[in-house]
């Protein structure tokens, strides 16, 4: 098992990093709710949250609108999943034909780590992932055992439980930025337009610093969550795609990313998508009280 994953090893103070985050309660907030009209998607691109691994067991009102996202996208080809768990110096395909479920996190529900996520997986469809990334001139490398870490096989799970659909993961590179995971979104694009979706799973907040100290103290959902959220909801629906690549330039969006990595997968979708493309909320909430559940579909 690989150790407490992001959750400890994100840039949190030392006296966090060894404490375990455990039975976690999915419970939306009053403010979640679902768009009337999100479940029409015309793009092959989504952004997912995973929220923490107890998503998994409790996924609530937004599992139940991811299911019905994955409901009206018809049968993929091929799923390329782009997961902030993966972090590596270029961008990374995996290749196995067998990914594995990595159970990458420590100290919650037992029944978590029986779960298994039989997917296959699609070396063609990861050689045309490869083909994409330097058509665009960026270098990429390949991984012939890598697996499907939390942030993938959670929403994988949630929308296509039957584990029927091959799936590539793709990795981040937080030390580029968001500009970087535009870039690479970009260089995905053609395959979103051959029936292979693109699904980028993060979160639109992640502090783990503030879940522990909420956590422990019972206390209230910090201002800021939302705050940042209905940033980030203003800004892609005005496609101020400027705005958004320097989101860091926000006191809320410092707060909300101590680190990049949960953010990124957001540009990737938006590159992906295409500049031309209108995201669609299909659920907005905030689930233990610090990690917004939003997620968007492109047209």
């Amino acid at each position: 098992m690989i150790k407490p994953s992001a959750y400890s090893q994100l840039q949190q103070p030392k006296s966090l990093r060894f404490l375990l985050i455990a039975q976690t309660n999915f419970r939306p907030q009053p403010q979640a709710l679902t768009s009337k009209t999100a479940m029409h998607a015309t793009r092959s691109v989504l952004f997912v949250p995973h929220g923490s691994p107890m998503f998994a067991l409790q996924p609530g009102a937004a599992g139940a609108a991811m299911s019905q996202v994955a409901a009206n996208l018809g049968s993929p080809r091929a799923v390329v999943v782009v997961s902030p768990h993966w972090e590596t110096a270029v961008p990374t395909v995996g290749m196995s034909t067998r990914p594995p479920t990595i159970h990458d996190f420590g100290g919650f529900d037992p029944r978590l780590y029986e779960m298994q996520y039989p997917a296959t997986g699609c070396p063609e469809a990861g050689l045309q992932v490869v083909s994409a990334l330097q058509a665009a001139g960026l270098p990429v490398a390949q991984d012939p055992l890598r697996g499907l870490d939390h942030g993938a096989w959670i929403p994988l799970r949630q929308m296509f439980p039957d584990a029927d659909i091959p799936v590539v993961p793709l990795s981040v590179q937080t030390h580029l930025g968001p500009q970087h995971a535009y870039r690479v979104g970009q260089a995905l694009a053609p395959l979103a337009q051959q029936n292979i979706l693109i699904m980028a799973s993060g979160n639109i907040t992640h502090n783990l610093r503030d879940f522990m100290t909420v956590r422990m103290s019972s206390g209230a959902t910090p201002a800021y969550v939302q705050t940042f959220a209905d940033w980030i909801h203003t800004h892609l629906m005005q496609r101020d795609l400027s705005a958004l690549l320097n989101y860091r330039q926000t006191e809320a969006g410092q707060r909300a990313h101590p680190s990049d990595e949960h953010l990124l997968p957001l540009f990737t979708a938006m590159g992906a998508a295409g500049p031309d493309a209108q995201a669609q909320a299909f659920f907005r909430g905030i689930s233990d009280h610090v990690i917004a559940m939003d997620g968007y579909t492109f047209h």
